[in-house]
C-alpha cells in the first residue's frame, strides 16, 4: 500500500476526495487514504479467472446476482472503506441501499453474497483487518485467495502452502474452511460451483508451467 496523506478523515470525506475516473484504486484504512499497488500479472489473472467463473455461474443458474465493475464498501467503522478484488452483490437487496445508484456504495452486508480478496504483499489486511470488518458488517461469505502462499504460517500452515480460506457467517461469527491442491472450493453463495484450488491458482501461472 502507498499512503497518500497522513491526515485522518471520515468515510464521507474519502468519498468526496476520491478522484473521478481515476486509474488508481484507493481505500480508506483507519482514517488514512491509501493508494493500492497495481497487482502483478499473476494477481490480475487469478482475479480475472474468479470473476469470469462466477459470472458464468450467475448466468447459468439465472441467479439474481451482480458482479459490479466498481463498488465501494462502507464499513461499520466510519474510518474505513474497501474495494474487494471481487464482489458479488444481491440485485434484490440493492433497492434498499441508499447510496448505490448515485455512488456505487454498499452499506449493508446483506447486499453482498460474496467478497473475495486475492492476497498480495499486504496480506495482514486480508487475514486480520478485513476479516474482522467484513464479519462486523455481516457479509455472509469471504474468500482469502492466497495463490502465492504469502500469508503467515498461523493462517496457512507450516510449511506454507497456497490456500483458499473461506469464511462463512454462522450466528454472526465467521467459521473458516480452508482448501488446497485438488480440493473443490465449497461456497454457500455458489453451491454448484465445481472449481478446485489448483484450477484457480493455475490461472496465475505462465503457460509453460501449466499442465
Amino acid at each position: 500500500m502507498i499512503q497518500t496523506i497522513s491526515k485522518t478523515i471520515t468515510f464521507d470525506e474519502f468519498v468526496a476526495w476520491y478522484p473521478e475516473n481515476s486509474v488508481h484504486k484507493y481505500e480508506l484504512h483507519n482514517g488514512v487514504i491509501v493508494e493500492m499497488p497495481l497487482g502483478t500479472g499473476d494477481h490480475s489473472e487469478v482475479t480475472g479467472f474468479i470473476t469470469s467463473k462466477l459470472a458464468v455461474e450467475i448466468d447459468r443458474r439465472e441467479l439474481p446476482y451482480l458482479v459490479p465493475g466498481d463498488c465501494l464498501l462502507k464499513l461499520s467503522r466510519d474510518e474505513a472503506g474497501y474495494q474487494p478484488d471481487v464482489i458479488v452483490l444481491d440485485r434484490t437487496a440493492l433497492a434498499n441501499e441508499p447510496r448505490w445508484k448515485k455512488e456505487s456504495i454498499i452499506t449493508m452486508g446483506s447486499s453482498v453474497r460474496l467478497a473475495v480478496e486475492v492476497v498480495s504483499t499486504n496480506w495482514q489486511d486480508d487475514y486480520l483487518v478485513k476479516v474482522a470488518d467484513y464479519e462486523r458488517l455481516g457479509i455472509p461469505e469471504y474468500w482469502v485467495v492466497d495463490y502465492a502462499a504469502l500469508g503467515g504460517r498461523r493462517f496457512i500452515g507450516n510449511p506454507k502452502q497456497p490456500t483458499i480460506s473461506v469464511y462463512q457467517l454462522v450466528d454472526g461469527e465467521y467459521q473458516i474452511n480452508q482448501f488446497q491442491g485438488d480440493d473443490i472450493v465449497e461456497s454457500l453463495a455458489f453451491p454448484e460451483l465445481r472449481l478446485t484450488v489448483e484450477q484457480i491458482f493455475r490461472a496465475g501461472l505462465p503457460p509453460t508451467e501449466q499442465s
